[in-house]
């Protein structure tokens, strides 16, 4: 893994990144904290409300709640996940709701 520290503090960023979400217009915000040929994490958060947009999946991703509740949704089924969670990302279409202020941690195969 290049460009990135080897160790983050992942809980004091998921808080840094939701107070950014808080104050921007599109009351999201994200930083990469690890990225390689063959991985990628990016912490996201999302104030209370806020969404990704449906979007398509990469090859294999995970997604890890590690502040608040989100809900993924894809066409036919949806997932309400809590802090601690852990959610393999289906290999569809999908989007994101915060249903509080949510901080994620999105763990990408690149290959």
């Amino acid at each position: 893994m290049t460009g990135h520290p080897e160790r983050t503090a992942i809980t004091d960023l998921a808080h840094e990144l939701l107070g950014t979400a808080r104050e921007h217009d599109s009351r999201r915000a994200a930083r990469t904290v690890t990225s390689g040929p063959s991985q990628r994490a990016t912490v996201i958060a999302l104030a209370e409300g806020a969404q990704l947009g449906k979007h398509d999946a990469p090859p294999a991703a995970t997604l890890q709640v590690l502040v608040g509740r989100a809900r993924l949704h894809t066409a036919d089924r949806e997932w309400s996940v809590d802090a601690g969670d852990l959610l393999p990302v289906p290999p569809e279409r999908h989007s994101l709701e915060a249903l509080t202020d949510t901080a994620v941690l999105l763990t990408v195969a690149l290959r």
